[in-house]
């Protein structure tokens, strides 16, 4: 179930960030993450008398953390792309993200199958391939300096991820009230701190919210996932998200998929399969 539970996350993670994507186009970064996750807190707050739980203290400052290791993420990882090319930010991210909580997983004492270990290798280098829409030259044309926003951005969604399972199964959704608010406030603050503007045309309000809510039922099915399952796996599997992103691209917007790209789809698969192996 963890398993399934968080491969749910990456599709709608996608999904949420192509909309998050979308809406880019024509309001600011920050208009945008401030008005979708808002969106996400309200949707949250109307299920938490079925969802909430029973969370302990401990278990909402873990969110409250979550949400400050989030939004750090959020932040840099939007200065990564003002600064970077996109074909290399993305893939970069995605990776430091997933080997956050493989690392941290295997540090608690997590006890992985050989067949498990060669899926989430697999699935480091499908993030690369399936990210890397101008190809494996783009990567090695990177310069390290400019590697290092990205790293420090998927480093950030890497601890959010790990903080996530440090909660109790029974807080149920809980957590995600502290994280939503924190992140919320920070993104905010930060956008007024540097002039930016929160306006949002009205032709994009229903993909802000439609990204919105996207994000949040992404992080209530990675909670679920990671407070039943191993983090090392589930965050591997949850950072497959641009696999779902690079699909809609194609299906949305007809963009043209790289030979990389391809062949991340299909080591993805194969990774998916090794690492939902019983064992």
């Amino acid at each position: 179930m963890a398993v399934l539970l968080a491969l749910g996350s990456a599709v709608v993670y996608g999904m949420a960030d192509f909309c998050g994507g979308l809406a880019t186009r024509r309001a600011t970064a920050f208009a945008v993450v401030a008005l979708s996750q808002t969106v996400g807190l309200f949707v949250l707050v109307l299920l938490l008398p079925w969802l909430s739980g029973a969370p302990a203290g401990a278990d909402l400052l873990w969110g409250a953390a979550a949400g400050v290791a989030g939004a750090a993420g959020l932040v840099l990882f939007y200065r990564a792309l003002a600064g970077g090319v996109m074909s290399v930010v993305a893939p970069v991210t995605a990776v430091s993200a997933a080997a956050v909580p493989v690392v941290v997983g295997i540090g608690l004492g997590e006890r992985l199958a050989w067949w498990a270990v060669v899926g989430i290798g697999l699935a480091l280098v499908a993030v690369v391939l399936v990210a890397a829409e101008d190809g494996l030259s783009s990567l090695r044309s990177a310069r390290a300096a400019g590697l290092l926003p990205a790293l420090a951005a998927g480093t950030g969604f890497g601890v959010f991820f790990v903080l996530l399972d440090r909660t109790r199964e029974a807080a149920g959704l809980s957590p995600l009230v502290g994280a939503r608010v924190v992140s919320v406030s920070l993104v905010v603050v930060l956008a007024l701190t540097a002039g930016r503007s929160l306006r949002v045309p009205r032709a994009t309000l229903p993909v802000v919210l439609l990204a919105g809510v996207a994000d949040m039922a992404a992080n209530a099915l990675f909670l679920l996932a990671t407070q039943q399952g191993q983090l090392a796996i589930t965050g591997v599997l949850a950072s497959l998200y641009p696999v779902s992103t690079v699909v809609l691209a194609q299906v949305v917007l007809h963009e043209r998929l790289a030979g990389t790209q391809v062949a991340g789809l299909a080591t993805s698969g194969a990774a998916v399969v090794l690492i939902s192996l019983p064992g």
